[in-house]
């Protein structure tokens, strides 16, 4: 994608680092911040430098090349892993992304692990994007859809959670992929951006996108989604997933359980959009998904600009307020209309997914 006409991807080499876009700093200064070890990508991760699933999994698995050209052993490739994958706990991609490369690099002599990684990581990059380019394209057939099936309005409302756009991903993104597909292709989109606190990923991450690609959208509190589709202002939802069990089960951003069930509640589509490498075929209930809770800090406290263009953090609780910061929900498969992967779009069943994904089925739990 594009910010101010250059190409970006979230994650690339450059010279002997590999650079990544610090997304805490956005929307307000691109910076581009260089990861020179596997403790910088896990620093990178575990503080939100990088966020979403597949962008995760990326830089996962370049911070392994790097751990292989610090010290290529097999003790360290074992300890950096390990260090890696307790990062961030529920996004199934870190995990996959890091067995991926393990897979490649313990069979291989330690003189050859270096540039083995690099190459696996890379690889593990540009497959991302395929990946969600083909989500685009299969969710642009359904907004195509269902533009047609509404009578051509003049303006078609979608509703997003979170951020799950090219930012989220190395190139393109999963919920918003679809998004830009049908912008491009002169569908007239307007997209409600749920803030999505208490980090503001929406507020910050998706409008920024929105905005560089010239999207239509408008921010909203999160607390407005339901009110939305109420009056019919919403006709179809879309978000992205950091883990999707075998049976259809998602669990994406602390909010989207409550979209879910708004939407079901006045019957407005709600699709879930994922890479293959965010399924978990090992688990079949959602509710056994790991949840991460994240510091108290960031639902007691909020960052921005102040007037005089200084990025600032500011305390919005009293002193003496304990405050719960659990960072992703669940939202049972029965509330999802439909999971847009690479290879098509399925129910959100077990059945469903093995039919796109029939080589999976010894592993499907």
């Amino acid at each position: 994608m594009k910010i101010g006409g250059k190409p970006y991807r979230t994650i690339w080499r450059a010279e002997d680092a590999v650079r990544v876009i610090d997304q805490t700093r956005l929307p307000f200064e691109l910076t581009e911040v260089d990861l020179n070890t596997a403790q910088d990508a896990a620093h990178a991760i575990k503080t939100m430098i990088v966020r979403g699933a597949p962008c995760i999994g990326a830089t996962a698995a370049y911070g392994l090349a790097l751990a292989m050209r610090e010290d290529a052993s097999d003790a360290n490739l074992d300890a950096a892993a390990k260090m890696l994958n307790a990062t961030r706990p529920t996004a199934v991609n870190l995990a996959w992304a890091l067995n991926e490369m393990r897979g490649v690099l313990a069979p291989l002599p330690p003189a050859q692990r270096v540039n083995a990684g690099f190459k696996k990581a890379a690889d593990i990059a540009d497959a991302d994007v395929a990946q969600c380019e083909a989500i685009g394209n299969h969710g642009h057939a359904i907004i195509a859809k269902l533009w047609e099936q509404k009578g051509k309005p003049k303006q078609l409302n979608i509703l997003t959670h979170c951020n799950a756009g090219w930012l989220a991903t190395v190139d393109w993104g999963t919920a918003i992929a679809p998004i830009y597909k049908a912008h491009d292709a002169g569908l007239p989109i307007h997209v409600w951006v749920d803030e999505t606190r208490p980090r503001n990923q929406g507020a910050s991450l998706t409008a920024f996108e929105l905005g560089s690609h010239g999207v239509p959208h408008t921010v909203i509190a999160d607390n407005t989604g339901g009110h939305l589709m109420q009056r019919g202002q919403v006709d179809m939802a879309i978000v992205g997933s950091d883990r999707t069990t075998a049976t259809g089960d998602v669990c994406n951003k602390i909010g989207t359980y409550l979209k879910a069930l708004a939407a079901h509640a006045h019957d407005v589509p709600f699709y879930v959009a994922l890479p293959s490498s965010t399924i978990d075929w090992s688990m079949s209930d959602g509710m056994r998904i790991p949840i991460e809770e994240r510091d108290a800090g960031e639902v007691t406290h909020i960052a921005g600009r102040d007037a005089a263009g200084k990025l600032t953090t500011v305390r919005i609780v009293p002193e003496t307020s304990a405050a719960l910061n659990v960072a992703f929900d669940v939202t049972p498969a029965r509330y999802v209309t439909g999971l847009i992967t690479e290879r098509g779009v399925s129910p959100a069943s077990r059945d469903g997914l093995l039919k796109l994904y029939p080589e999976r089925a010894k592993d499907a739990a």
